[in-house]
């Protein structure tokens, strides 16, 4: 599974762990891989993809009054569902480049996944 992992173009490191079921992943910054990218890596060695926490950068949208989110540097667009009452209304951050922390749902087998549950959005501050 690292090695597949690995291979994915932007990955910078992994750390797989069989006995907890889980590989941690980190992206190199600039990165252009989409998240089905990395979940067919991760079928081809005949596990899935389950909820993933992420930390994602990208500027949000509006489609069909849904706040979008644009994942910076690929094509992905993850639906922004607040994981609570008390997180942040992401349609107010809409035209603005962001950093999402949330739970990326698992998607149905050879299906990229297609929302974000966020518990925390900010405005990229330009470097």
């Amino acid at each position: 599974m690292r090695v597949s992992l690995k291979s994915v173009s932007g990955v910078d490191s992994v750390d797989v762990s069989l006995e907890k079921g889980l590989a941690v992943v980190k992206m190199k910054p600039g990165n252009t891989a989409t998240l089905k990218q990395l979940n067919e890596a991760i079928a081809k060695n005949g596990f899935t993809m389950k909820d993933s926490m992420a930390t994602v950068a990208g500027a949000v949208t509006l489609t069909d009054s849904d706040a979008m989110l644009k994942v910076s540097g690929s094509d992905d667009m993850l639906r922004l569902v607040p994981e609570s009452a008390s997180a942040p209304n992401a349609t107010s951050m809409v035209g603005k480049t962001v950093l999402v922390e949330g739970t990326i749902p698992e998607a149905g087998k050879g299906k990229a996944p297609a929302s974000i549950r966020y518990q925390s959005i900010a405005e990229e501050k330009p470097q």
